[in-house]
């Protein structure tokens, strides 16, 4: 076993040989357990940002754990070049799971948009007729995708943007909950299709107007234009659907998948699409080396299984209801607008006597509560989807204790 260190100690290593690529809140977790983590010193806490809604099934659960180690002994990695027993019983029950023809199995949520890219530049020249390199792909304002550099070339946001290009051509910035301008875009011959968060996570849980998703949806139908939902945040349940664009009925020509697809055991993502589009791509034209890996297929489909026998979903819509509305009745003018869906909820903070967001999620870490803020003023709550009513209630109780303190 790896010899215990102190907090301290991992911070410094970290500080020393590790890249200065991440700001962390100043706590080292050594342990998770369902809705809860632990320090290196035994201090415990409720995890209120589930790594960015990886963690929705809750840390460590059992059945995901042994489905990994159950694979782990028999078979890792065969890489794409040969078959492996575990991929096809994933593929058939993923896609029937979510009700599309086929899926393109990868392990970041990048490489997922990614590849949803790539395929819907293929469709638009094999299928629409779009003339080569002309194919354009409309996203939204504030949109966060990752970090790619083709994935910050349609960024808005200067942190991630600034300083790495030349950039990546072929992308059409608008408004995101603008009808008006995605219709106007889409008047474009060249557009190839719509990438959009039902719901803007990073930009600080951003929810559009009822009614956006569909409406949007039915305008690129109109226009022979692919709508791509990223879900790799919104979906697997976070939301109090499976999919956050359930809420609307919407079925997206491309679903891109990721973080909670493994329960946050092991790097899993997903494209999924019709025959018509994903059968563009043929071998040799994408690809990757773990992408459907034998441990990957086996945790997925015991973290999907995971979601649909413990009604997560179910839990989540119920569960974010009571958030919302403790979050509106703390009684400090700190607290600003409140909005979410299912447990994917923000809370706006009002700077008071110098005090920030940051402040306010040093202080809940200081009282047993874990979040991060987001562009400064806003901090993100999203606990493992198996958090009980009780454990909730208790963590809503610190919530309000840390914001109080600054009155």
């Amino acid at each position: 076993m790896t010899e215990k260190i102190s907090s301290a100690e991992a911070m410094k290593l970290e500080d020393k040989y590790g890249a200065h690529n991440y700001h962390p809140l100043p706590v080292v977790l050594s342990k998770g357990r369902g809705a809860k983590v632990w320090d290196a010193e035994g201090k415990e806490y409720f995890d209120f940002l589930s790594a960015y809604s990886a963690v929705n099934q809750g840390h460590c659960h059992p059945k995901i754990v042994n489905a990994l180690i159950d694979q782990a002994q028999t078979l890792t990695l065969t890489s794409r070049a040969f078959y492996n027993d575990a991929l096809g019983p994933y593929e058939k029950f993923i896609t029937s799971f979510f009700g599309y023809d086929k899926v393109l199995p990868m392990n970041t949520g990048a490489e997922a948009d990614e590849t949803a890219l790539k395929l819907c530049r293929r469709w638009a020249y094999d299928k629409k007729g779009i003339p080569a390199d002309q194919a354009k792909i409309i996203v939204c304002a504030d949109n966060f995708h990752g970090r790619t550099i083709t994935i910050v070339s349609m960024s808005t946001d200067p942190e991630s943007k600034a300083g790495f290009g030349p950039y990546t051509p072929g992308f059409i910035i608008i408004p995101y909950n603008d009808l008006n301008a995605l219709e106007k875009a889409l008047e474009d011959p060249n557009i190839a299709g719509f990438l959009v968060e039902p719901i803007q996570g990073e930009a600080g849980v951003v929810v559009p107007d009822e009614g956006y998703l569909k409406k949007a949806y039915d305008l690129c139908k109109a226009k022979n234009v692919l709508f791509i939902a990223d879900e790799v945040q919104t979906g697997i349940a976070r939301t109090g659907k499976l999919l956050a664009c359930d809420h609307e009925g919407v079925h997206p020509d491309i679903l891109i998948l990721g973080k909670a697809l493994s329960g946050g055991a092991y790097p899993v993502s997903a494209v999924l699409a019709s025959d018509e589009i994903m059968l563009t791509i043929k071998p040799g034209q994408h690809g990757s080396t773990f992408g459907g890996n034998p441990i990957a297929a086996r945790v997925a489909v015991a973290a999907l299984q995971v979601v649909q026998e413990e009604k997560l979903a179910e839990r989540a819509e119920k569960l974010g209801i009571i958030f919302r509305e403790a979050m509106r009745n703390i009684p400090s003018k700190m607290v600003g607008l409140v909005r979410g869906k299912g447990l994917l909820n923000a809370v706006v903070i009002n700077p008071k006597n110098g005090k920030t967001a940051m402040d306010v999620c040093l202080k809940m870490a200081e009282n047993g509560v874990l979040a991060k803020p987001t562009h400064d003023h806003i901090i993100r709550f999203a606990p493992p989807l198996v958090i009980s009513e009780e454990e909730l209630s208790q963590a809503i109780e610190l919530i309000e204790k840390s914001i109080l303190s600054f009155e």
